[in-house]
């Protein structure tokens, strides 16, 4: 536990009223919502430390700051990691029209089909079921794999023969 951990988790209660609402020091809360205000601290951490809850503490630190008229210490917002604010701004690369051109060349190229293997040969399945039902399927060499699933579902069926 650090100086300020330990610091701010004296947190002096001066009066608890009838209904259990508690009253603080205001130089103890002082304290504990500047410790809040450094970087790296858990908020959360420290009102479990202190005794208080988090959403509290987080009211605390908004009305500090609302007095102080500032949003946020200039500390926190050197030390604050770069990925919790995302850039607004996105970096401009200019082409030549060549590149354009080519580039364009170069996906049609890649969307051309290939004509290096034939078309898929269609197979028809027929199945008659015990009540009657007659079910077709058109499918190619590559639904094998639901044909077989098919078959294995239609293998399971009790379905009573019609009379």
């Amino acid at each position: 536990m650090t100086q300020i951990d330990s610091d701010a988790a004296l947190l002096a209660v001066t009066l608890v009223g009838r209904d259990g609402k508690r009253r603080y020091d205001s130089q103890s809360k002082r304290r504990l919502v500047e410790a809040c205000l450094q970087p790296g601290v858990s908020v959360a951490g420290l009102a479990l430390k202190a005794g208080v809850n988090a959403n509290l503490l987080r009211r605390w630190i908004k009305l500090h700051q609302e007095r102080n008229g500032v949003a946020a210490t200039p500390e926190v917002l050197e030390n604050a990691p770069a990925l919790a604010v995302p850039s607004a701004f996105v970096p401009v690369v200019e082409i030549s029209r060549r590149e354009v051109v080519e580039q364009k060349d170069a996906v049609k190229l890649a969307c051309e089909p290939t004509r290096s293997s034939p078309p898929p040969v269609r197979s028809q399945l027929t199945v008659e079921m015990p009540n009657g039902v007659t079910l077709r399927l058109d499918c190619t060499g590559q639904d094998a794999p639901l044909v077989s699933a098919m078959i294995e579902t239609l293998g399971r069926c009790d379905v009573q023969a019609r009379r």
